[in-house]
């Protein structure tokens, strides 16, 4: 009996790890922030975030705006607020997932055209309703994708939220002292 037990629990914990969602740790210079991914959901944009991860793309970026309240964006400039070059293709929007930018979640930020986010990402301060998806029809209303969430670390975002900020050539809302995005390290891709 003990035997059936012991393996119906081995079978169990690789059905569920197999069920596990990717996840990612991301060091920076005021502490590590776990993701948890959400491939289900934003498949593509996921898949994108890991191959980015992967490649060492986030290294040395930076948290390049930064307003309390709302939300703190980084993945796209160097500590010189110097864009760095792009690996991957604009993604089609996947915000039409369900998904909800609420208080903790990590979504792409893009331009004006919904089409058109690459490696840059925000973390949700709060729940911000206005980002959610509303309509394919109105770009003004397609919404910012949302494809994962902070498991661990909301302290250190909220730390980030707090750094003084200021203006830097054309950029607004700038951390005075750079929040620097040191490492993403895959924890499990699935």
């Amino acid at each position: 009996m003990l035997k059936q037990v012991s393996t119906l629990a081995a079978g169990l914990l690789i059905a569920l790890s197999a069920w596990a969602a990717p996840t990612v740790e991301m060091t920076t210079s005021l502490g590590k922030i776990t993701l948890e991914l959400n491939a289900e959901k934003a498949p593509k944009t996921v898949e994108m975030f890991l191959y980015n991860a992967k490649h060492g793309f986030y290294e040395g970026t930076v948290f390049h705006r930064v307003i309390d309240g709302f939300m703190i964006q980084g993945g796209g400039f160097s500590t010189a607020m110097e864009e760095k070059k792009t690996r991957t293709p604009a993604l089609q929007n996947e915000a039409a997932n369900g998904l909800r930018n609420d208080r903790g979640t990590i979504a792409m930020a893009r331009t004006q055209d919904p089409h058109s986010a690459r490696v840059q990402f925000f973390i949700n301060l709060k729940d911000n309703d206005f980002l959610n998806h509303k309509t394919a029809a109105d770009p003004r209303g397609y919404g910012y994708a949302v494809f994962g969430r902070v498991t661990q670390g909301m302290d250190v975002v909220d730390k980030i939220a707090r750094v003084p900020t200021g203006n830097a050539g054309m950029y607004e809302n700038v951390p005075t002292t750079p929040v620097i995005i040191k490492s993403v390290t895959i924890i499990s891709e699935k």
